[in-house]
């Protein structure tokens, strides 16, 4: 049963999202009136510990039935809030899990390692991830395009304002200056696509949208596809994927380090949730014409984005000298393979799109925050991100060594980690599917990336001419250990995770389709 205003009772179901913005808040004001002397680290306990209690809420709303409208619980209808445009699904649940513990990780690792000279408003740069992820939550529940939107905002303008922190740092700000100004590009061009979807259907909510549209006069074919492809072209940009990533290189070599990670992974997470919405929700069963088959044509266009961006990020990673450049490029290429099981459709074959695609953003936030954390070392140790700052690093640290080749695996997708199985779900799914094309494009990839993934390796256990020993923060070690851990548990027991995703997630509820 819809509600048209939020009532008293939705405070307990907007409960995660309402943590974030009074310890937002909170903490902002502490930042202010203690003195400058004390530590700015509590200011990061305090953010990690507000987005610990926010997954907690999140944990005891998820299950099949813990979010039934209790007004018709035999309807089966979830509790949707103003009019369905807010939905707490456990699509969105399950996303919001691995927002909020990516988020958790990156503050961990940032804790102890931001230098009050490198990032002079050091207590910003650790509250500021509240309302980042805040907006990527909205995006994660939006039902409607006004929804969707605001979320999406609020996660890109704190985004631009945490990547120019590093204010003395001339990349830092050649960075932040290209990421807002391609930024309000993107956006501006997601809203002229929303704009013909409103005029066309005369509502903002995504199914009414799509009811709409099935019922539309041939007539409007044609601005149904103008619209699509400015929403792609929009969403594109916000996941990096090619041809619509050369922002991505630059900003992520010049913000800080936890904010890379951040971006290339929660940032990307929320542009993937908005696309599985508004793909599903506004152009899956839109038939169209025989002339001009709208719904195939949307997701062939989406399969040909994912091939794009699965070679032209392997391909050129392959001269990458420096290490953050080299993960932008890697997430190029994963947002091809992150694109594939949204491509491929839910079929009577094949239905298990988004347990796919889950698994995998799961495996891929764990190997990159993992991976950000190590390359975090390597810049306190050597002050630079070049990929030579590795070598020797198994005589200097050798357990941070070996933690790092298991993530290395994963991304590569070695057996046995999290990475492998999340790539062969995905082109086992493409397989059911008969979309061979795509699946050869994933395996010919994949093999090109072992090439410069493994050139990392080869640089740690080269020796160096810098005998000192890599020091390393407990905050640090314990985030790669948490990830490097995470990825082997998923590699060692594959089929639970998957299952518990698959037990959790119902198609016909989750993702308002039928």
């Amino acid at each position: 049963m819809e509600q048209q205003g939020l009532q008293l009772s939705d405070l307990y179901t907007l409960a995660p999202e309402l943590t974030l913005v009074i310890a937002a808040i909170v903490i902002s004001l502490i930042d202010l009136f203690i003195p400058k002397q004390v530590n700015r680290s509590l200011l990061g306990w305090l953010t990690l510990a507000s987005i610990i209690v926010s997954g907690v809420f999140v944990s005891l709303q998820i299950g099949p039935t813990s979010l039934i409208d209790p007004a018709n619980p035999e309807s089966g209808e979830l509790l949707n809030l103003l009019g369905g445009s807010y939905r707490v699904d456990n699509f969105a649940n399950l996303l919001k899990l691995i927002l909020l513990g990516s988020t958790g990780l990156i503050i961990l690792m940032s804790i102890g390692s931001v230098k009050e000279e490198d990032i002079p408003h050091k207590g910003e740069f650790y509250y500021f991830f509240l309302p980042a992820v805040l907006g990527a939550m909205i995006t994660a529940s939006s039902g409607d395009l006004i929804t969707l939107f605001v979320g999406l905002e609020l996660l890109s303008i704190t985004s631009y304002i945490m990547v120019g922190m590093r204010k003395k740092d001339h990349k830092s700000n050649e960075g932040a200056f290209k990421y807002a100004i391609l930024g309000a590009v993107s956006s501006a061009t997601i809203l002229y696509g929303m704009s013909f979807l409103y005029g066309m259907s005369g509502s903002t909510n995504l199914m009414a949208i799509n009811a709409a549209l099935q019922q539309a006069d041939p007539s409007f074919s044609a601005l149904i596809y103008v619209s699509f492809f400015l929403l792609l072209a929009g969403f594109g940009f916000k996941i990096a994927a090619a041809p619509f990533h050369n922002w991505a290189p630059d900003v992520y070599q010049g913000a800080p380090t936890p904010v890379t990670a951040f971006l290339a992974v929660v940032s990307k997470a929320a542009g993937f949730a908005i696309l599985f919405r508004v793909m599903y929700g506004v152009f899956y069963g839109n038939s169209g014409t025989p002339e001009h088959p709208i719904g195939e044509d949307a997701f062939f266009s989406l399969s040909v984005l994912a091939a794009i961006a699965m070679i032209i990020g392997n391909v050129t990673a392959l001269r990458q000298k420096n290490a953050k450049r080299l993960l932008a490029y890697s997430g190029i290429a994963n947002a091809g393979y992150l694109l594939v099981p949204i491509a491929t459709q839910f079929s009577l074959v094949h239905y298990t799109n988004f347990s796919e695609f889950a698994y995998y953003l799961l495996a891929y936030a764990l190997m990159n925050i993992g991976a950000f954390a190590v390359l975090l070392i390597i810049e306190r140790s050597t002050g630079s991100s070049e990929i030579r700052g590795y070598a020797g690093l198994y005589y200097r640290a050798p357990w941070t060594a070996a933690a790092m080749v298991l993530l290395i695996l994963s991304l590569a997708g070695i057996p046995v980690t999290g990475g492998f199985f999340g790539k062969l779900f995905i082109l086992m799914g493409t397989l059911q599917n008969q979309t061979y094309w795509l699946a050869a494009i994933m395996l010919a990839t994949s093999v090109v990336s072992y090439y410069f993934y493994f050139s990392i390796i080869r640089q740690m256990f080269m020796r160096s001419d810098e005998s000192s020993p890599i020091r390393t923060t407990p905050t640090l070690g314990i985030t790669i250990w948490i990830c490097t851990i995470g990825t082997v548990a998923m590699g060692a027991y594959p089929q639970g995770v998957l299952g518990w995703i698959q037990d959790m997630f119902k198609l016909t509820r989750d993702l308002f389709i039928g």
